[in-house]
Parts: C-alpha cells; sequence; structure tokens
C-alpha cells in the first residue's frame, strides 16, 4: 500500500482586498468645464453657474463670457452629471474631465 499525499499549505491573501486597478478605474474626481453657450440663453447659463459655483453675479458672467472655462473642480460624480444636466438643460454646452 502507498503512503497519502501530503497537503497543500495555503496561500496567504494579504492585500487581496486592495485593488489599485478598480480604485483606478472608478474617477471620484471631476471637472466641470463651459465649452459654449446658447447666446439667447446666456443669463440661464449664468444662474446656474452662480448655483453651482456660489459666486456673484459679475464673477459669474465674466466665467460664462469667458468661455471655455473650468465651473468646478473636484466634484463627485453624483454632483457632476446633476450640474451638467442643469447646464444644458439651461442652454450651455458642457464637458466632464
Amino acid at each position: 500500500g502507498g503512503g497519502g499525499g501530503g497537503g497543500g499549505g495555503g496561500g496567504g491573501d494579504a492585500g487581496a482586498d486592495a485593488a489599485p486597478k478598480e480604485a483606478a478605474k472608478e474617477k471620484t474626481d471631476f471637472t466641470l468645464k463651459l465649452e459654449s453657450f446658447d447666446a439667447a440663453a446666456k443669463l440661464k447659463v449664468i444662474k446656474e453657474v452662480r448655483t453651482i459655483t456660489g459666486l456673484g453675479l459679475k464673477e459669474s458672467k465674466e466665467m460664462v463670457e469667458g468661455a471655455p472655462s473650468v465651473i468646478k473642480e473636484g466634484l463627485s460624480k453624483e454632483d457632476t452629471d446633476k450640474f451638467k444636466a442643469a447646464i444644458e438643460a439651461a442652454g450651455g454646452k458642457v464637458t466632464v474631465s
């Protein structure tokens, strides 16, 4: 009769839950940029920019008139989608990076 084989050792799984690839894929901070806007809708776009940035009317107006310009940085995916929709609804064209 032959002897039984020994059991294999268990492999260590330290760091298995730290998946850097996943983290890199899932962006957490986005930049919202106003590319252009419909001239007829300028006031509406300025109003949305003011709401998003919390800036005064003068600063918001300059930001919109100076398009393309960065409206806000370091946004969550949720806020980015929300603000993008708001500006597009007002007549502005935005890009997210």
